[in-house]
């Protein structure tokens, strides 16, 4: 009998170890992390020292608690920086909270109205710019503060003023910073276990302490109270509601946007539950509305502390938790250790940080994927005018370079290297913005010359397409000859038959299907015309080569039925197979059937085929017709008869038909497999076969195609096998000689 001690942990066992073993050290981590950045984005940002050590805390449990994503960790980021700064400035900080709570009641409407992953939709080059444009800023910003001076209100002014500041240099401020920026660019390269302190508060820590013991006048960090006394309701504004709204959105969207991308980042480093989107935007927006009634920055998903607690090994929202009241604890305990912080210190670890959102990797991807401008005017609008002016400019430079890749068409009108015909070559897009470039490049083809228009367009309009008509028609009233090929997916016809529509890929059969499903009149005459179109121009090089004669390495004897196409269930070409067809793939012993004879005796002796193969199907007619008795008419009937060595060779139990039998093919299909192996022994006894196979080695195969699972399977004298090789086509098959 089993006890309590014997059975597995329970839930709560399991959920106390990760929480011990996993969260609480991350959490511990990512504190270390979180406390100098909120610190330094406060300052950055202009507001209460206290504001950014609240929106940590704010961040931490709100969103710990009630998230959709189970690994990021959330409070005041730099990305918001710049905007935050820009509202204090123009409404005061109580005003700011405000929009804070606003921005938060967005972002709550946002996610239970189910449009979190739209935010997504936003070009990624501008989201990477718009990154490295708030990084430009606060590393100008922080420059100032560095030099022991004060930053000033705009980019521009941060420049113009910079070579003034370096000539009032505070040397012990730009000592502090300069050691926190060396330690924070080469914490990397420190060996062993050392490099596992977080990087940032290491380089505060040995800021803050040289500033104790480096003689001077050192700027800190002013805390008036412990947190609590920091906490306030915010203002109300009394007017200028237009925009105060356009704050509000600017820091919801912009807030959205950066925790949905950090969430994505964060799902792509761990292998666990993914984010929901929905959830974690309304947990954004419910610590926003907290941060700002409490007197905190606004919150977002920081992909910084997100990527220290992955990498940390966290396995739960509890260390996002944890890591709050971690700095809760410490804001009220530790008030006086805060107050001794250099601001230069912050500045330093600020001036790092911003200059880090601007990647390298992202300038690389954006010239390689033909955005560099995007990204280059973005980060210079982001800098020089606003966060949303800038993004707004990049946005829709964006869609404007989008709809004109969408929108363009590639014509070329080239001479054929070797023929006195002309290739005008048409490809994308075609409507009536093309018509200059059409019209200049149609005009280069001489007239009386035979030209191959090669029309691969997924959209034509109807100007397009009585611009390339009216062409062609004038070319061959001139005594000139023009074909087409259509290999896009919107046929030329299309332009006529209604409003042009985008053209729908289509998979190669479909596509040679079309004519006979869709096809109105005569379906072989609207077939030629679609393959002299589309198909024509393909094979005729190959053709061309075996004008003089065929070469093909087999003969497959198959069924007449319609739904058996060779070439398409052996992967060949023109010129591969020999194929001769008759209804139930029989072979008639004797010599009784002349057209086979002629067939057989043609293609071993003349065309010196190495593999003849018979190939039975599923859901064959004359196998039913054999099997019920019934004959419709006395032509099939006579020539049913001939099947009747399978049909009594089946009743007694042929071994094929008891393989069959057991991989569970109904009746009339084991009778067609049995059928393929008694022709494969007729044919081995047939003289020519025969003949063939001792001199030259020739192979005598059987294959059975179960149509409605496309499979080919392999039929001998004993049994059947799937062919399941990759590399080996249906003809190249082991056979019994």
């Amino acid at each position: 009998m089993s006890t309590d001690t014997d059975s597995p942990p329970g839930r709560a066992d399991r959920w106390s170890t990760t929480l011990l073993r996993h969260d609480l050290p991350a959490s511990i981590v990512v504190f270390l992390v979180a406390l100098p950045l909120s610190l330094g984005i406060a300052v950055a940002s202009g507001a209460p020292i206290a504001a950014g050590l609240i929106a940590a805390v704010v961040g931490g449990v709100v969103v710990g608690l009630l998230g959709g994503s189970p690994l990021q960790v959330s409070g005041p980021a730099a990305g918001l920086t710049v905007v935050v700064a820009e509202t204090i400035n123009q409404f005061g900080w109580k005003t700011a909270c405000f929009i804070t709570v606003a921005a938060g009641i967005l972002q709550i409407l946002f996610g239970l109205s189910r449009i979190a992953r739209a935010a997504l939709a936003i070009a990624p080059v501008v989201v990477h710019a718009m990154l490295a444009g708030i990084g430009i800023t606060i590393a100008l910003q922080q420059l100032h503060v560095l030099l022991g001076g004060a930053s000033h209100s705009s980019a521009w002014e941060n420049l113009v003023e910079l070579p003034g500041e370096l000539l009032e240099l505070h040397s012990d401020d730009f000592f502090i910073g300069a050691v926190v920026i060396v330690i924070m660019l080469t914490w990397k390269y420190v060996p062993g276990r050392l490099r596992a302190l977080p990087g940032p508060l290491v380089a505060i820590v040995i800021g803050t302490g040289l500033s104790l013991i480096v003689p001077g006048n050192v700027e800190r960090i002013v805390l008036s109270g412990s947190l609590f006394d920091a906490i306030g309701l915010p203002r109300i504004p009394s007017g200028g509601w237009g925009a105060v709204a356009l704050a509000a959105l600017t820091i919801a969207l912009i807030a959205s946007v950066e925790s949905l991308l950090s969430a994505v980042a964060v799902d792509k480093m761990h292998t666990g539950p993914r984010t929901n989107f929905d959830k974690e935007l309304v947990a954004q927006g419910a610590a926003n509305v907290t941060s700002g009634l409490l007197g905190g920055l606004p919150v977002t998903g920081v992909i910084v502390r997100s990527a220290t607690n992955v990498q940390a090994g966290a396995r739960t929202k509890a260390s996002a938790l944890l890591h709050g009241i971690w700095i809760l604890v410490f804001s009220v305990a530790l008030v006086a250790v805060v107050q001794q912080i250099p601001k230069s210190a912050l500045a330093g670890l600020l001036i790092v940080v911003g200059v880090q959102l601007v990647k390298l990797a992202h300038i690389r991807l954006a010239r390689r994927t033909g955005d560099l401008l995007v990204y280059v005017v973005t980060v210079v609008a982001v800098v020089f005018l606003n966060l949303l002016e800038g993004v707004l400019i990049g946005l829709v430079l964006a869609f404007a370079l989008l709809l004109w890749r969408v929108v363009r068409v590639t014509v070329s009108a080239d001479p054929i290297v070797g023929t006195d015909r002309w290739m005008v070559s048409i490809e994308g897009t075609c409507t009536f913005l093309a018509l200059p470039k059409l019209s200049a490049q149609l005009a280069k083809v001489p007239a009386g010359s035979t030209v191959l228009v090669e029309m691969s367009v997924d959209f034509i309009d109807h100007a397009a397409y009585e611009a390339i008509h009216d062409w062609a028609a004038q070319h061959e009233n001139t005594g000139g000859r023009v074909e087409f090929v259509e290999l896009g997916s919107a046929p030329m016809a299309d332009a006529l038959t209604g409003p042009p529509v985008r053209g729908r890929s289509r998979g190669l059969l479909d596509e040679a299907l079309r004519p006979w499903r869709e096809g109105e009149g005569n379906p072989i005459t609207t077939g030629v015309r679609a393959f002299h179109r589309r198909n024509a121009h393909v094979v005729r090089p190959h053709l061309d080569e075996l004008r003089d004669g065929q070469n093909p390495h087999s003969l497959f004897l198959t069924c007449a039925d319609s739904r058996i196409v060779p070439n398409l269930i052996t992967n060949t070409g023109p010129g591969d197979l020999f194929t001769v067809r008759n209804v139930g793939n029989l072979v008639l012993s004797n010599g009784r059937d002349t057209s086979m004879e002629a067939a057989l005796s043609f293609a071993l002796m003349e065309l010196k085929v190495d593999h003849v193969v018979v190939c039975g199907h599923s859901s064959c007619g004359a196998m039913k017709a054999v099997l019920d008795g019934v004959t419709a008419g006395p032509g099939l009937g006579n020539w049913l008869v001939n099947a009747a060595p399978a049909l009594d060779r089946w009743q007694r139990g042929h071994s094929v038909g008891h393989a069959a039998a057991a991989a569970g093919f109904g009746a009339s299909d084991q009778l067609a497999m049995v059928n393929v192996a008694i022709q494969l022994e007729t044919l081995r006894t047939h003289p020519v076969v025969r003949d063939a196979m001792l001199r030259r080695g020739v192979a005598v195969s059987g294959l059975f195609f179960d149509i409605g699972s496309a499979r080919v399977m392999q039929v001998t004298a004993n049994g059947l096998s799937e062919i399941t090789d990759p590399d080996l086509s249906a003809l190249a098959i082991s056979s019994v000689h």
